[in-house]
């Protein structure tokens, strides 16, 4: 299995099973991704779950404009946002489904998966049964 490195640091674990890393304000409201920065300073770095309900997909049927950067040449996509109960909606890709296959509230869970040659990326597939 070939090593790639994530497509930006700090967005999840390096845990056996990985998790998101998010960020919860001083208000309490949770936020992904994790602020940097200046922005981060009053931000404390919040572990979120892996599970969570599809809550909205589409396809990227078109490469998006400049500066995209994922695979050449361009293959449709699905992308769509799940939410992790009592954290936050997430947008990420989908995979491991069709778009027939999908379905509102389907339980889902975070994958990490190849984006090119050199990067990985996060994503979400339906939930395996145990």
């Amino acid at each position: 299995m070939t090593v790639r490195a994530a497509i930006a640091p700090g967005l999840w674990t390096d845990d056996p099973q990985p998790r998101l890393i998010g960020g919860r304000k001083p208000n309490g409201e949770i936020v992904f991704p994790m602020p940097q920065g200046d922005s981060a300073d009053t931000v404390e770095p919040v572990m979120l779950s892996r599970r969570g309900r599809l809550w909205s997909w589409t396809t990227q049927a078109f490469e998006p404009k400049a500066p995209y950067r994922g695979p050449q040449p361009f293959e449709p996509y699905l992308v769509g946002y799940v939410e992790l109960p009592g954290e936050v909606i997430v947008e990420s890709r989908l995979v491991g489904a069709t778009l027939a296959e999908l379905v509102l509230d389907m339980p889902m869970e975070l994958v990490i998966v190849p984006f090119d040659d050199a990067t990985s990326t996060f994503a979400f597939a339906p939930e395996t049964a145990s």
